[in-house]
């Protein structure tokens, strides 16, 4: 997604497009992929309970690696940047698409 150095930045811009593109609360799709480890997937799944999240988890050809991605309505761009801080602060290794 982005260095530390430049997520602020990232993140910024990502907020304007999400704006510029959407009518809020709108439905947002999250993609992460993560060295396949049930742990990191059912953590990432976790971080969406309780908000009606449709979940789909896909492992690659070789099964090193599975994506998971997230299906939900979120209120506005912030809370979309929000999650999206908290899966990178809770889950190492975490690749965010």
């Amino acid at each position: 997604m982005s260095t530390p150095e430049n997520s602020e930045e990232f993140y910024k811009k990502l907020k304007a497009q999400l704006y510029d593109t959407a009518l809020w609360p709108s439905e947002y799709l999250y993609k992460f992929i993560v060295l396949t480890d049930k742990e990191k997937i059912v953590l990432i799944e976790s971080l969406f309970n309780n908000l009606g999240a449709v979940i789909e988890t896909k492992v690659s050809k070789n099964g090193k690696y599975t994506s998971v991605s997230i299906n939900v309505l979120m209120k506005n761009p912030v809370t979309v940047i929000e999650k999206y801080k908290e899966v990178a602060e809770k889950v190492e290794g975490v690749i965010s698409l």
